[in-house]
């Protein structure tokens, strides 16, 4: 039970996370906090003390402070509504110009998130400080210091705003939005523990035992933790038949095993592996490859015709191709004593190369830019490894070049 409590954490954590709500919500609460710190403070004894000596800090009319936070509720506001706009805006055209994938990585921008946090920050502070406002004799008893401490986080949420207003107009750049996700995807291909510099051999187990998949969904990867425990337990190693992203159906064999487990042992073990319906690079970095591969697709349809992104997107795409040619995956995994435990099944280069550049150049053989691109790119990766999928490939961009060139 607290396997699967902990498996469903695991696979939830990262949308809750990625919720363009999550940051907002916090924050908001945060601002809730510090408006009772600053309530507490304002009528306390030092609060107190402290506008009795600075009168300039001391408001005498309840009124005046009603005006001046109900004034700064209400501009806020409009900032909080005219900054979600934008950041719709920017999703509608990302979606409908690049690729409907890239909306993950808009969602989950930090800073904006971190923005709209502070202004539903900023409200909920002005209402909560509204609330506790009353028709006294003293002004000593109306909250000064929090009011004058809203006036302060209302300039540095207009001077936000205006940096705010040049942020959203370069993310929604496209070569910003390619960078963003070429960085993702490299820096999960470089902390990935299963890829290192150094070359693995293949092996494989001869069994006709399985574990099959217990839900319908994409395939992500698994707890390598947690199973290397369960191999200890049960005495078994597990063959992974299939790779992250593989799409797979209800009841389709996963993994293989050497030695017969009962129903509730193959359950344990299929709980550990993460099927969702989703996508993420952080769990898969071939969705950051098939990410780029889509924009420069969408890039090169007559609708939006734009080869000079679609140029930028395969540049990524050889950087990253680059880095992986020069790594390799891991094809096993061993318990702290040396024993075998998982056997892995790794996309192999030719295959993310071949799946990700492949449907790019049938959409755009016909365009000379992305051509004149892939005669430059291609043998610069032949000049560290002579693999035949380069050499396939650049014979067809030649021939396609040579063609236009001399059409007769």
């Amino acid at each position: 039970m607290i396997q699967k409590i902990k498996y469903w954490f695991i696979n939830r954590s990262e949308k809750i996370l990625n919720s363009i709500s999550f940051y907002p919500a916090l924050i908001g609460i945060l601002f809730l906090i510090v408006a009772v710190l600053m309530l507490a403070f304002d009528f306390s004894i030092q609060g107190k003390n402290i506008k009795a000596q600075l009168s300039w800090l001391s408001i005498k009319d309840a009124s005046t402070a009603r005006s001046i936070i109900s004034a700064i509720a209400a501009g806020i506001i409009s900032l909080a509504v005219f900054s979600f706009s934008m950041v719709m805006i920017v999703l509608n055209q990302a979606a409908s110009q690049m690729s409907n994938r890239v909306l993950d990585k808009l969602i989950g921008n930090r800073f904006q998130q971190i923005v709209l946090g502070i202004y539903i920050g900023t409200i909920v502070y002005s209402f909560f400080l509204l609330s506790t406002i009353r028709d006294i004799d003293s002004g000593l008893y109306i909250p000064s210091l929090s009011t004058y401490l809203l006036i302060l986080i209302t300039i540095f949420d207009i001077f936000l705003f205006i940096y705010f207003l040049h942020y959203i107009t370069q993310s929604v750049k496209y070569e910003v939005i390619i960078r963003r996700i070429f960085g993702n995807t490299f820096e999960v291909l470089k902390t990935d523990s299963l890829i290192t510099e150094q070359p693995h051999f293949e092996v494989e187990l001869i069994s006709e035992n399985y574990i099959y998949a217990i839900q319908s969904g994409i395939y992500e990867g698994f707890d390598s933790a947690s199973l290397i425990k369960l191999c200890k337990k049960y005495h078994v190693i597990i063959q992974v038949l299939i790779t992250p992203g593989f799409n797979v159906l209800k009841g389709y064999p996963l993994a293989k095993i050497d030695n017969e487990l009962t129903q509730e042992q193959q359950q344990e073990i299929a709980d550990s592996f993460f099927i969702n319906h989703t996508e993420s690079i952080e769990l898969n970095y071939f969705y950051g490859f098939r990410q780029l591969t889509e924009i420069a697709m969408k890039a090169l349809s007559p609708g939006i015709n734009d080869p000079g992104t679609a140029i930028i997107a395969i540049r990524a795409l050889f950087e990253l191709y680059l880095y992986r040619l020069q790594h390799f995956p891991k094809k096993t995994l061993c318990t702290n004593d040396g024993k075998v435990a998982i056997i892995l099944e790794e996309l192999s280069f030719d295959k993310v190369f071949a799946d990700t550049i492949a449907p790019i150049w049938n959409y755009g053989k016909e365009d000379r830019m992305i051509q004149q691109e892939l005669l430059l790119l291609i043998p610069q990766l032949q000049q560290i490894s002579n693999k035949e999928v380069f050499a396939h490939l650049f014979n067809q961009v030649q021939q396609a070049n040579q063609k236009q060139l001399f059409p007769n």
